[in-house]
This record gives structure tokens, sequence and C-alpha cells, in this order.
């Protein structure tokens, strides 16, 4: 009963995060190169987008700091963002370096990476949250799971 109400909780969950518009399909993709032989992949390659978008949104934060600002430095930075968010499915992480990349050269840009910023800790809150319930329910869920 246990196991049935977790895994519940963990397909409405998954459900939820992309209704609501974190997630795309290439999430689903990741998840489908997860298999018993790593069977933390998607969760692996989740933090690791964590570590390196977190080094970058310090690195665009810097930058803005700068007088005059390095706008080829921004948009290649914001590249490598919207690049990462990509790879794993955040949509809207993805569609907040795009709004940026198009702010580039207005004055809004620290509004932007505000919205960017808190666009990565909501989806990294709501991720760890489901990774969580992942790893509760063990590797058989991970398995039905990911072909979900």
């Amino acid at each position: 009963m246990e196991y049935s109400n977790l895994r519940r909780q963990i397909i409405c969950m998954k459900k939820s995060l992309f209704d609501q518009g974190y997630l795309d399909e290439q999430f689903n993709q990741l998840e489908e190169l997860q298999d018993e032989s790593s069977p933390n992949f998607v969760e692996e390659v989740v933090v690791l987008f964590f570590n390196d978008s977190s080094r970058l949104l310090t690195n665009i934060e810097q930058t803005l700091e700068k007088y005059p600002q390095d706008f080829y430095q921004l948009d290649s930075l914001v590249h490598q963002l919207k690049g990462s968010g990509t790879s794993i499915g955040a949509i809207r992480m993805k569609n907040e370096c795009s709004v940026f990349k198009a702010h580039c050269n207005d004055k809004s840009l620290e509004g932007s990476l505000q919205k960017m910023k808190r666009e990565h800790a909501t989806l990294k809150k709501k991720l760890e949250t489901y990774f969580q319930l992942m790893r509760q329910a063990g590797p058989r869920e991970r398995a039905v799971n990911s072909r979900k």
C-alpha cells in the first residue's frame, strides 16, 4: 500500500512539473536513458546541471556588476545556461534565458537576472523533492517511472 501511494505521488508530481511548464519532453528522454546499470543517471545529470548553472548565474551576476558591461560575455554565459537548461528539459529556465538575452541592450538586466535566479531556485527545490520521492520508492520505481 505504501509503495502504491508513493508511486502515485511520483506520477502526480512529475505531471505537475510538466503541467506547470517547468519541464518538457527532453526530461522524459533523459529518463529513458536511465536503466539498471545507471539507476541514478537522471538525478546525477540534474545535480551536474545545478552545479554548473549556479556557477553560471554567479558569473552572470559578476559580469553585470562590471562597468562597462561586457554584453558579449553576458550573451555567452546566458547561452551556456540556456543550453544546459534545454539539455535537462528545464523549459521555464530556458525561456527566462531567452528573455534575458532579448533584454541585453536594455537597462532591465538586473530584473531579468532575478527572474532567472528565482526560476532556478524553484526548479531546484521541486526536482530535489521529486528525486527524494524516487529514492524512497527505490530502483523498482525508477525502472517503472522511466518508461512513462
